[in-house]
Protein backbone atom coordinates (compact mmCIF):
# COMPACT_ATOMS: atom_id res chain seq x y z
CA UNK A 1 0.00 0.00 0.00
CA UNK A 2 3.12 2.49 0.56
CA UNK A 3 4.19 1.86 -3.08
CA UNK A 4 0.93 2.62 -4.25
CA UNK A 5 0.81 5.98 -1.94
CA UNK A 6 3.93 7.24 -3.11
CA UNK A 7 2.92 6.18 -6.74
CA UNK A 8 -0.09 8.53 -6.61
CA UNK A 9 1.71 10.91 -5.45
CA UNK A 10 3.92 11.13 -8.07
CA UNK A 11 1.32 11.06 -10.75
CA UNK A 12 -0.34 13.89 -9.27
CA UNK A 13 2.95 16.09 -9.40
CA UNK A 14 3.34 15.14 -13.19
CA UNK A 15 -0.65 15.96 -13.93
CA UNK A 16 -0.33 18.96 -12.23
CA UNK A 17 3.02 19.91 -13.95
CA UNK A 18 1.66 19.09 -17.57
CA UNK A 19 -1.17 22.02 -16.59
CA UNK A 20 1.83 24.46 -17.07
CA UNK A 21 1.68 24.72 -21.49
CA UNK A 22 5.22 25.72 -21.36
CA UNK A 23 6.06 21.77 -20.33
CA UNK A 24 3.20 20.06 -22.13
CA UNK A 25 4.26 21.75 -25.53
CA UNK A 26 7.82 22.08 -24.47
CA UNK A 27 8.41 25.51 -25.80
CA UNK A 28 12.14 25.72 -24.93
CA UNK A 29 14.86 24.41 -27.40
CA UNK A 30 17.56 23.42 -25.37
CA UNK A 31 17.62 20.78 -22.94
CA UNK A 32 19.15 22.95 -20.04
CA UNK A 33 15.97 25.49 -20.57
CA UNK A 34 13.34 23.22 -20.24
CA UNK A 35 15.06 21.58 -17.08
CA UNK A 36 15.39 25.20 -15.71
CA UNK A 37 11.88 25.63 -16.14
CA UNK A 38 10.94 22.58 -14.73
CA UNK A 39 12.49 23.28 -11.76
CA UNK A 40 11.02 26.92 -11.31
CA UNK A 41 7.78 25.08 -12.01
CA UNK A 42 8.24 22.49 -9.94
CA UNK A 43 9.77 24.68 -6.85
CA UNK A 44 6.49 26.68 -7.22
CA UNK A 45 4.44 23.78 -6.61
CA UNK A 46 6.36 22.99 -4.26
CA UNK A 47 5.72 26.71 -2.24
CA UNK A 48 1.99 26.56 -2.78
CA UNK A 49 1.54 23.52 -0.61
CA UNK A 50 3.06 25.54 2.29
CA UNK A 51 1.06 28.84 1.36
CA UNK A 52 -2.59 27.35 1.11
CA UNK A 53 -1.68 24.49 4.24
CA UNK A 54 -4.19 26.01 7.25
Amino acid sequence: WRRYRDRNRIERMFNKLKQMRRIATRYDKTALSFMSFLNIAAARLWIESFVNAT
